[in-house]
């Protein structure tokens, strides 16, 4: 039996047809909101607010929470917590998702995008870190270009939080290429992205209560790595729309979701 081509009478009635475009509405809302030169100019605005009108409430804040609160949490914050955006634990994370993904698919876009997304944390925050050459809370000055990578190592690069931009920019990326280049059903990508967010309210509550970074430096870290998370995955979207265009030699094109329609391994 062949189906009916013709839609049922009654199909504009259906609800979930009518709760389609403010759907839609909503997610163009939201693109625009974490497009690249809206995440670009909040970044700005934040390191202009850190390297001036915040200062005060940056000293203000900077209290060493938790050694008020609760000291018998701290190992466990310092050596659990914390480390769950550090480099140790997230590029591994990303580094095995991008490998499994590739060799599935047989195309390098994966492992492309896992190295861009630990480049721009190396030299896109690192770089900022060492420009912006601001010292850590417990040296008592929130200003910036007082401190340094030369002067005061580690210590002199506090703005914008590392951690904070990995939990959002390493995360991010897994979380992307999972959802563009498996068959990860679309429950399981909104759940692994409420898992980021809640990665990124940890990095950022733990760095706060141990007192290691200032608050505008977390709140710059997390726009610093939503910034180069989108400017990467706007990147490889692009790259993925042109090889998905018909090609000149015949015709050998992206399938979309990262499978090659040909031998070739991309």
């Amino acid at each position: 039996m062949v189906a009916d081509s013709q839609p049922p009478a009654d199909a504009s009635s259906d609800p979930r047809l009518d709760r389609r475009p403010l759907g839609d509405r909503r997610r163009s809302l939201l693109d625009r909101l974490t497009s690249a030169p809206v995440l670009g100019l909040a970044l700005v605005i934040m390191t202009l607010l850190a390297a001036g009108p915040f200062q005060d409430l940056d000293l203000f804040l900077a209290k060493r929470w938790l050694y008020r609160l609760d000291p018998s949490l701290i190992p466990f914050a310092q050596n659990v917590l914390d480390r769950v955006s550090s480099q140790i634990v997230c590029v591994p994370i990303l580094a095995a998702v991008a490998i499994v993904l590739a060799r599935r698919r047989r195309t390098w876009r994966p492992l492309l995008v896992a190295l861009l997304a630990e480049a721009a944390f190396v030299f896109g925050v690192g770089a900022m870190k060492v420009l912006m050459a601001r010292g850590v809370t417990y040296e008592r000055d929130p200003g910036f270009l007082e401190a340094g990578l030369l002067e005061m190592g580690t210590k002199g690069i506090s703005f914008p939080s590392g951690h904070a931009a990995e939990s959002v920019l390493i995360y991010g990326a897994a979380v992307y290429l999972i959802a563009h280049y498996s068959g990860a059903s679309q429950r399981l990508v909104r759940i692994l992205r409420w898992v980021v967010v809640a990665i990124s309210i940890n990095s950022v509550a733990v760095s706060f209560l141990l007192g290691w970074h200032w608050m505008t430096d977390l709140l710059g870290g997390l726009l610093a790595g939503a910034l180069f998370l989108r400017l990467l995955v706007d990147w490889d979207q692009r790259a993925r729309r042109r090889a998905a265009s018909p090609q000149a030699d015949g015709g050998e094109a992206d399938a979309g979701d990262g499978t090659p329609q040909g031998p070739a391994l991309r």
